[in-house]
């Protein structure tokens, strides 16, 4: 009482006082807990237990401290004026529910007669919240995620974006436990929503058990560190988590030295001490609590290896130039196939050609560019290339990490833009595709949009007969075609045109046998 002061003890679950945090007379400030990491229990391990004076019950820093570090249990002694007896308040955390707060907050009672066995309130405790998590805890995931939209898009838009964002989590390894739209009127520059609101997302998702909020817009660097401040949870945007599969996917050398370097791009400005979390990006690099100088070094290190792999960049550069100048000069007809991404885009290659370039029902599966030959009658031949797919709000940074490999459309003859028919929305993507072809410089480039998944649509007429009609407007206004690459024979119509188009004199003879044939291409 005499020193005006706060007094608070962090105890853990021996019983044995951990820190000493003295305050002001309003609140005490929580130091970072590095020693108790929130992990695999619910609750973290420590219970704090402080002064109150003028027997101010808990207030609602105390229960926000309760609630986003994930705390045994926090009890106020409140002290009274006039030497009258302390009485204790306590509070602790509940199962979620709906409209109910996350904490359950008892009635003050003299400190004389307060009891609790401690032990046992703690193992039922952890008991009730581990029930209460949501299935999702039983999948074998990497990470468990809340995603989160702050946009002005209307309300139909951003669920389809934020459908996207959970294919992209699934690619990525992570089990999508919540997500939640905020369409706030203006955009908070410090959390890009308000504070309040943003605390409430925090302690729903520890509710949950979730170990990494992923937003669906880009994230300023301050953005990131003023959120990491939070919560211990890691923090990622829509452009880090499109980078983490792309870091699992790219296969050949160009494909690993340009995801590396748009990672390093991406990352140098976020690098800093505690609270900004890098996710699985960079091994450890920038990590929780390193001394500044540390950090100048980890910059240091990043800007040399940044160097390093643009010079390596170049280098393969100067060898994909030679070989396109070889099929260049050999005078095959070239066709890039474009489109978004899960388009079955590869899935069309194999079928053309007859080869087993790898797909999977997975956004951004191909990642390194394949090419080969694609057989006609009388001897004739193409060079046909497969290339990354496509997405919404594409970052200029990934945009820009994949320029190198995109060169293979500079020189394309024809680009075949593949659309998945099946989605309700291929005309908003046909759109994003054509935006971005137009940012590579290709928007003047010979095409052919080809509907792919007709055999799903099908199962679209049941569900969505409006969306069906809108397919078939489409092909129309596009003088597209339709097919299945999963079925050889729905090609027909396809092969023919790309007949027509490169050799328009030579009328079609039924009796030569189909195109096909697979040979990788110079």
């Amino acid at each position: 009482m005499e020193t005006g002061r706060q007094v608070g003890l962090l105890i853990n679950r021996a019983g044995i006082v951990e820190y000493v945090v003295i305050g002001s007379e309003r609140e005490l400030v929580i130091p970072y807990l590095a020693d108790y990491p929130l992990g695999k229990k619910r609750c973290r391990g420590l219970r704090l237990v402080h002064t109150h004076f003028r027997e101010e019950p808990l207030t609602q820093d105390d229960l926000n401290d309760l609630a986003l570090l994930r705390l045994d249990l926090v009890a106020a002694i409140l002290l009274p004026e006039g030497g009258r007896h302390p009485s204790i308040q306590i509070a602790n955390l509940v199962p979620p529910a709906p409209r109910r707060e996350p904490y359950a907050v008892e009635p003050p009672v003299p400190l004389s007669r307060f009891k609790m066995d401690f032990a046992f309130f703690i193992e039922s405790l952890e008991q009730s919240l581990e029930r209460a998590l949501p299935e999702t805890r039983e999948i074998r995931a990497e990470e468990r995620g809340i995603l989160i939209a702050v946009t002005r898009m209307e309300q139909e838009e951003a669920e389809d974006s934020i459908e996207e964002l959970k294919e992209l989590a699934r690619t990525a390894g992570v089990a999508v436990l919540d997500s939640m739209i905020q369409r706030p009127r203006r955009f908070n520059p410090r959390y890009l929503m308000g504070e309040g609101k943003l605390r409430e997302i925090i302690i729903k998702a520890l509710q949950l058990g979730a170990t990494i909020l992923i937003f669906d817009q880009e994230l300023s660097p301050a953005q990131v560190r003023a959120i990491s401040e939070l919560t211990e949870l890691k923090v990622i945007d829509r452009s880090q988590l499109i980078l983490d599969i792309f870091a699992r996917r790219a296969k050949s050398l160009d494909g690993k030295v340009q995801v590396e370097l748009a990672q390093l791009k991406y990352l140098l400005p976020r690098l800093t001490g505690r609270g900004v979390q890098m996710s699985r990006l960079m091994g450890g690099i920038g990590g929780r609590g390193p001394g500044e100088t540390k950090l100048e070094v980890d910059r240091r290190r990043i800007r040399d290896r940044i160097a390093r792999l643009e010079r390596e960049l170049a280098e393969l550069s100067r060898g994909r130039y030679e070989r396109r100048q070889k099929r260049v000069r050999a005078g095959l007809p070239i066709i890039s196939i474009v489109g978004y991404t899960n388009a079955g885009k590869s899935t069309l290659l194999n079928s053309l050609t007859k080869s087993d370039v790898f797909t999977e029902d997975l956004l951004f599966a191909t990642l390194d560019t394949s090419t080969r030959r694609l057989r006609f009658p009388l001897e004739r031949e193409v060079i046909i290339t497969d290339t990354v797919g496509f997405i919404r709000s594409l970052p200029k940074s990934l945009l820009g990490a994949f320029k190198a490999t995109l060169e293979e459309l500079q020189d394309a003859d024809l680009l075949l833009h593949v659309v998945d028919a099946s989605n309700h929305r291929c005309g908003e993507q046909i759109e994003q595709v054509e935006q971005i072809l137009g940012e590579l410089g290709l928007g003047d480039k010979q095409r052919l949009i080809v509907f792919n998944k007709e055999d799903l649509l099908a199962d679209l007429k049941r569900k969505e007969p409006l969306a069906l009609m809108k397919v078939r407007q489409l092909t129309r206004r596009y003088n597209a075609l339709l097919v299945s690459a999963r079925d050889r024979k729905s090609l027909a119509p396809l092969i023919e045109e790309l007949r027509r188009r490169f050799w328009p004199d030579e009328s079609s003879d039924p009796g030569n046998p189909a195109p096909g044939g697979a040979s990788p291409a110079d």
